[in-house]
């Protein structure tokens, strides 16, 4: 008979009960883990590595020099020196507390109160309204995250505020906040954003200039002085009301720092058109990560003049003659340098209508066909028809629709007689040659090939037109426009002028071109004790008005119009364009 195994022994049913749910417990806990390790993987997978924050790259700092080597422009990212707290003015690092983390020494990497307030604020107002980061939190997304508001980014700010408190000091945590935030203008830390705005150390801010900067994390490509120094303004004295509300000042302090807060957000430097335009033909030798300087042409305060004297006649006298736009140029009429450039009203990171606008001429073209006409034989003295003229069908008639019989070249150009400008047209070749003259002073543009050429149909920009008047006033020489003569101290060749039509003949248009000042069209350009000469024009419907002229060795081209090539309203280049050439020869 067979043995029988013996039977397993049988828990009592309460231990296996009990053993059961410890092993579901032990599983759930290892699958928990597994999945709260997931979570995590998810959220820190692409986290950088906070140990590197501090050697991360930036955008190369840019310098426009003038020609005495003084700053008159800055771009790309500035930076300045480490500046501790304590080296600071107490208001400083208290103005940034105030604004953007009144509890800063209260909490911890996180403000419970905080968010809590931000987040029934949000609510009430059914919008982002108000944000809840702490200072630890600023940073944290400074050093090491972008810009990017999404939940993800927000647990890894989270992780990332955790590891700076538990490495660094409440100090330390607020001395990287003031050196790495951005502060706008490429501006990184609290003494780049001094030396940018109010060109002063940071050991130097007075609590005014101070409230401006802790104004500024909220939008600095906004609120900074340079984009909008109204609302720089504005925001700093939510600043100054902050930092009465934590007793970090007196109501007192806060008036006296509140009457100075308009000058003190009055840039110091603001970017022009001319070192916009700087910009743009220096890119190609910007290397990254490597700073740089131009020492430039400009002239600051002849920058400033013909800017100013663009805005004020549009601003003063645009609504008369129907006129929104202009352009100036002023360059040396013997080498090509530019001096000033303002490329239109209002925002000047916008269209630059004296380097991309191509705009009729209307009678300033004819200096140039009055020179093809002489070095095709005539003189200043030479008599000319002013008639009626039929040119298989085309009747081109004088401003004044009426006309004076013969006359001499020269008192033709200083009326700007029509008829005759086609008439020398036809004695100097007819519209090719004048063209092929034109082309050689450095106009590329489209030219029509028949006589309206003489009238100004074709299109020219306002520096081209600068740039090729010179010749008339140096001999005969072309010269090329140029605004940079040394990168890093290095001299910068230009093109050198290139002798190309006879002095003679151009000394002889210039010689006409001062019978327009004095006796002619453009008598608004005259300066009494002043050599000046130059050239009005006008376009049909008045849609364009043109000075471009001579004073103290530099041309001046001015040009008036609108953009969307609008008529004006008698708005001739004996008027208001002959007017601002008047100013800003004045201001040589």
């Amino acid at each position: 008979m067979p043995r029988r195994k013996p039977p397993k022994p049988v828990l009592p049913r309460r231990l296996g009960d009990a053993w059961r749910v410890a092993r579901l417990a032990i599983m759930s806990a290892i699958w928990g883990a597994v999945a709260v390790g997931l979570v995590v993987l998810w959220f820190t997978w692409d986290m950088p590595n906070p140990a590197h924050a501090i050697t991360q790259a930036r955008r190369p700092a840019i310098k426009l020099l003038d020609p005495a080597g003084r700053l008159v422009a800055r771009f790309g990212d500035v930076s300045g020196r480490v500046v501790l707290p304590s080296a600071l003015p107490s208001y400083v690092p208290a103005a940034f507390i105030a604004i953007e983390d009144r509890r800063f020494y209260q909490h911890g990497p996180f403000d419970m109160q905080g968010i809590l307030r931000a987040l029934v604020s949000d609510i009430w107002h059914r919008r982002v309204v108000q944000g809840g980061s702490t200072l630890t939190q600023q940073v944290a997304k400074t050093l090491f995250l972008d810009n990017r508001r999404t939940f993800r980014r927000k647990i890894q700010e989270a992780f990332l505020a955790v590891w700076l408190w538990r490495h660094y000091s409440r100090s330390q945590i607020l001395g990287i906040y003031l050196n790495r935030v951005y502060l706008g203008g490429g501006a990184y830390g609290i003494d780049a954003a001094a030396r940018l705005y109010f060109n002063e150390p940071a050991e130097r801010l007075s609590l005014a200039q101070a409230a401006i900067l802790a104004g500024l994390p909220k939008a600095p490509s906004s609120l900074n002085p340079l984009a909008n120094s109204q609302a720089a303004a504005n925001r700093a004295a939510l600043v100054l009301d902050a930092m009465v509300a934590t007793g970090v000042i007196s109501p007192e302090q806060e008036n006296e720092a509140a009457a100075h807060l308009d000058d003190a957000a009055s840039p110091v430097f603001r970017s022009s058109w001319f070192a916009l335009w700087t910009m743009q033909l220096m890119a190609g030798r910007i290397s990254e990560g490597e700073d740089v300087s131009f020492t430039t042409t400009m002239n600051p305060g002849l920058q400033t003049a013909t800017q100013a004297a663009l805005d004020a006649a549009i601003t003063e006298h645009g609504a008369q003659y129907h006129v929104s736009q202009g352009a100036v140029v002023v360059l040396d009429a013997h080498t090509g340098a530019v001096r000033a450039l303002v490329g239109g009203v209002g925002d000047r990171e916008g269209y630059n209508r004296a380097v991309l606008a191509r705009r009729q001429t209307g009678s300033a073209i004819k200096p140039i066909v009055w020179l093809a006409g002489l070095m095709a034989g005539m003189s200043p003295n030479s008599s000319v028809l002013d008639a009626p003229l039929d040119i298989h069908g085309y009747r081109p008639r004088d401003y004044e629709r009426s006309y004076r019989g013969e006359v001499s070249m020269a008192e033709a150009l200083a009326d700007s007689m029509n008829t005759v400008a086609i008439r020398i047209l036809l004695r100097a070749g007819g519209p090719r040659r004048v063209i092929a003259v034109a082309r050689s002073l450095g106009l590329d543009d489209h030219f029509p090939d028949d006589a309206t050429m003489a009238l100004g149909t074709g299109t020219v920009g306002v520096l081209q037109l600068a740039a090729a008047y010179a010749a008339f006033f140096n001999g005969g020489e072309r010269v090329t426009p140029y605004c940079v003569t040394a990168i890093n101290d290095v001299p910068f060749h230009s093109p050198a002028p290139v002798h190309v039509v006879p002095a003679r003949d151009a000394w002889a248009v210039a010689g006409m071109m001062r019978q327009v000042v004095l006796s002619g069209t453009g008598r608004a350009a005259f300066i009494s004790g002043v050599y000046t000469a130059g050239k009005t024009g006008t376009t049909q419907d008045y849609r364009d008005g043109w000075f471009v002229g001579y004073a103290r060795g530099d041309i001046i081209a001015v040009w008036l119009g609108n953009d969307n090539n609008s008529p004006g309203q008698q708005l001739l280049g004996g008027t208001l364009p002959a007017e601002i050439f008047k100013e800003v020869a004045e201001a040589l």
